[in-house]
């Protein structure tokens, strides 16, 4: 398999006779309903021979493939760096990464949870099921309709944790925490809710996702989740944790996650490592490399590698400008990103510096619009991440959003591994 970006001029049939594989094997992959493409989409191809194109060098074809120079030119008894036009290489199968996979679902109807489950519970250890919150007094909210999507990860012999959030009517509440967490009774009536949680609907753990805690709450969260592995794993419940992505200890609003103090407590760290830019920022990527690099490292620097999951994106973000400024913006999925590029026809673009993918239009009101996602290339960065610096793992938010051919991308590095 290798990715192809679309160039001008180019269509479906010209792709598929030109590297020798079915049309319909490339919408499979690609998860392609029209035959309309855009420049800059990339493609999958699925096939283990490449033919060389006007322009191709040693160097452009392993961009393609993500694999080394050497290794492509040792398995095809290449002499050296100079290529025919029409040659076939081979691109040699990948030696695949063992890996923990920990993806959010959010419960639907009966037979979309069937859909979703059966699909992703192959390329996850792990479901997060979204979401139960907290109350001040420790208690937790109802989720009525959890339990067939419960059976069915277990079915799919895949290991459901239920998350819990300080998750407001008005957003995520720093204040909420901070009284939980200061009284000794509300926290530990919190931990026996949790507990009895897991017990009473056949969850296998939780995830924790308190966003916005303060700094002077730093100590007593690890504290929490040390309390709370130590009420859980006697009885064999996973405790695990979604943290927010900083590069060090300088930033006021993520002192109050000291990584160390978590990485301790838990058996693993979700690291959203995404949302540089968001709603509420002006234009830009949404998963930088760069940034996500510095953010392992530091995480490294502070926890064991097998406690740590990459979280990556399934989405990106369309923000409408005026003037320059930012009027409102919009999360959006990749494939509908894609869809977006393809119904105004402007080219996708794609930044080396950050390894994501952007793009610019105008909507029928004649506003601007700026727009920054991932892409088959940019996912595989970050798989590579996971890999170079042997993390235990990689996970998404969330199932929910359509980005086909990252099940594809997945399947092809790694493996994933069991827990039940």
């Amino acid at each position: 398999m290798f990715i192809y970006g679309i160039k001008k001029n180019d269509c479906l049939f010209s792709i598929a006779l030109k590297y020798q594989v079915t049309m319909d094997s490339i919408r499979i992959y690609n998860g392609l309903t029209t035959a309309r493409l855009v420049p800059g989409q990339d493609l999958l191809i699925p096939t283990n021979i490449y033919t060389v194109q006007p322009g191709d060098s040693l160097y452009s074809i392993t961009q393609m493939n993500f694999i080394s120079m050497g290794t492509l030119s040792l398995i095809n008894g290449l002499h050296s760096n100079r290529l025919m036009i029409g040659m076939k290489l081979y691109l040699p199968p990948r030696t695949k990464y063992e890996s923990v996979g920990f993806s959010f679902i959010t419960p639907s109807t009966p037979e979309e949870n069937k859909t979703r489950v059966r699909k992703f519970a192959s390329i996850n250890t792990y479901l997060g099921v979204f979401e139960y919150h907290i109350s001040e007094d420790g208690t937790l909210s109802t989720l009525v309709d959890d339990q067939q999507l419960v059976k069915l990860i277990r079915e799919n012999n895949t290991a459901p944790l239920a998350v819990i959030t300080n998750l407001t009517p008005t957003g995520f509440s720093g204040q909420l925490v901070k009284t939980v967490l200061n009284s000794p009774d509300i926290k530990n009536n919190l931990i026996n809710n949790i507990y009895n949680l897991l017990k009473s609907k056949n969850y296998a753990g939780v995830n924790i996702d308190f966003e916005l805690i303060h700094e002077e709450e730093r100590d007593l969260y690890s504290d929490f989740l040390r309390r709370l592995k130590e009420r859980l794993k006697p009885d064999g419940y996973y405790t695990s944790v979604a943290v927010p992505s900083k590069t060090d200890d300088s930033i006021p609003w993520l002192k109050g996650y000291d990584y160390g103090g978590i990485g301790s407590a838990v058996d693993f760290v979700f690291l959203m490592a995404y949302d540089w830019h968001e709603q509420s920022s002006s234009p830009g990527p949404v998963s930088p490399i760069n940034e996500v690099r510095k953010t392992i490292k530091f995480a490294l620097y502070n926890m064991k590698r097998n406690k740590i999951i990459l979280g990556v994106v399934r989405y990106g973000y369309d923000w409408t400008m005026s003037n320059g400024t930012v009027i409102s913006a919009k999360a959006l999925s990749v494939d509908d990103a894609i869809q977006t590029a393809m119904k105004y026809q402007v080219p996708i673009q794609y930044s080396t510096e950050y390894q994501q993918p952007f793009f610019h239009y105008r909507d029928e009101k004649g506003n601007g619009h700026v727009v920054w996602f991932e892409d088959a290339k940019a996912q595989i960065k970050k798989i590579q991440l996971v890999v170079s610096y042997g993390l235990e793992g990689i996970g998404a938010w969330q199932v929910g959003l359509h980005f086909i051919q990252s099940f594809t991308l997945l399947n092809e590095y790694l493996i994933t591994k069991r827990v039940i």
